[in-house]
């Protein structure tokens, strides 16, 4: 049997900081090969945000096809860890490593999973990229563009993100939130400061631009989604001089928006704004992903009901948190999150508590059953 804790293990001593892979994939192989999948393993993409590696790996053949999304790749560990954040190190029932609970942890309850279902109906899949805590150009876009290629397309998608938070079960997440960066530049006349009228401030407009932005009141939120926020992220001058009016202004903005928005028609609407406010000044945009939802229905009745049996709690049905690459998967098929709890994710320290691997076995172990049936 399998051994999520050892695996992990594995895991982990792999440094496959984006876009680094550093053999993390070919532990999954390995693995995944000895109970039955047949891998697929490629590399997309190149400098500065690739090379990157990815994995699919299927077994079985027919429908319902079940699939499992993550990631192997992990965020720079940080300076002030107690012990090497790439040597696994368990202390009391806690196992401490970069990646333990983002999301290692959770490839290797998987894994154990899969093998104890060995004799399930229909497909299981492995949707596992090295590009997800980074630009995720190159990751999960390109393992969607390649199963299309060759006519793959599952039923359902369970992503393995850490998505408790008190305790493991505790959360799902049927959706998330969209997220756009916008970047304003605002040119000017640069001149003496004592002759404004021989000069043109950028910073004055700019400082109109944020303002006005600043008080929307995008909506009020809905039954699944909280109210999308704008937040003013930079604003950069780069003025030394304490007598020149600048000749350019700068700032930078981050809105999380729910299904009541676009990020094409947010865009729109601040270049209108900077537009009136700076006729010269320019916007350049980039939108990370739309919002989506999973309608509560089969799929995360199949998580919630794995989740009670396991541990007894009823898990809330969530959409809050940053984005992750359930935004792409979830236009090919229905998709939610679940995962280990993520208090220590992308922490010093971070640590997975060796009961709750085993207790996720379990559960994704009842959930590809169930999903499979």
């Amino acid at each position: 049997m399998i051994d999520p804790v050892a695996l992990a293990s594995r895991l982990i001593a792999c440094p496959s900081v984006t876009p680094n892979d550093a053999g993390a994939l070919d532990v999954i192989a390995e693995e995944l090969q000895a109970i039955g999948f047949t891998v697929h393993s490629f590399w997309d993409g190149g400098p500065p945000d690739g090379p990157v590696r990815n994995l699919f790996a299927i077994r079985g053949e027919g429908g319902p096809h079940f699939a499992f999304a993550g990631h192997s790749d992990v965020v720079p560990a940080g300076d002030g860890w107690i012990t090497d954040p790439f040597t696994p190190v368990v202390r009391g029932d806690l196992l401490h490593g970069r990646g333990a609970v983002d999301m290692k942890g959770a490839i290797a309850a998987f894994i154990a999973a899969a093998e104890r279902a060995s004799g399930h109906a229909g497909t299981l899949s492995l949707i596992i990229t090295g590009d997800e805590e980074g630009p995720a150009t190159h990751g999960t876009v390109a393992l969607i563009d390649w199963m299309a290629e060759r006519g793959i397309r599952p039923d359902l998608c369970l992503v393995g993100e850490p998505t408790s938070s008190a305790r493991l079960g505790d959360t799902i997440k049927i959706g998330r939130r969209g997220s756009v960066n916008m970047w304003i530049e605002v040119p000017g006349t640069q001149g003496h400061v004592a002759y404004p009228h021989l000069a043109d401030n950028p910073v004055s407009r700019l400082v109109r631009i944020l303002n006005e932005i600043d008080g929307w009141t995008l909506d009020q939120g809905n039954r699944w989604f909280q109210p999308s926020n704008l937040e003013i992220t930079d604003i950069n001058v780069g003025n030394p001089a304490t007598n020149v009016i600048p000749a350019a202004a700068r700032a930078r903005i981050n809105i999380r928006f729910n299904d009541e928005q676009s990020g094409a028609d947010l865009v729109e609407r601040v270049r209108g704004v900077v537009l009136r406010h700076a006729p010269r000044g320019t916007l350049e945009a980039k939108i990370s992903g739309e919002a989506f939802l999973t309608e509560p229905g089969r799929l995360s009745n199949i998580v919630t009901d794995a989740i009670r049996r396991a541990t007894g709690l009823e898990a809330e049905l969530s959409t809050s948190g940053g984005t992750s690459d359930a935004r792409f998967l979830s236009k090919i098929c229905p998709v939610v999150e679940f995962g280990l709890c993520n208090a220590t994710m992308h922490k010093l320290d971070e640590a997975v508590a060796i009961p709750d691997l085993h207790a996720l076995t379990d559960i994704y172990a009842d959930v590809i059953t169930a999903a499979l049936r």
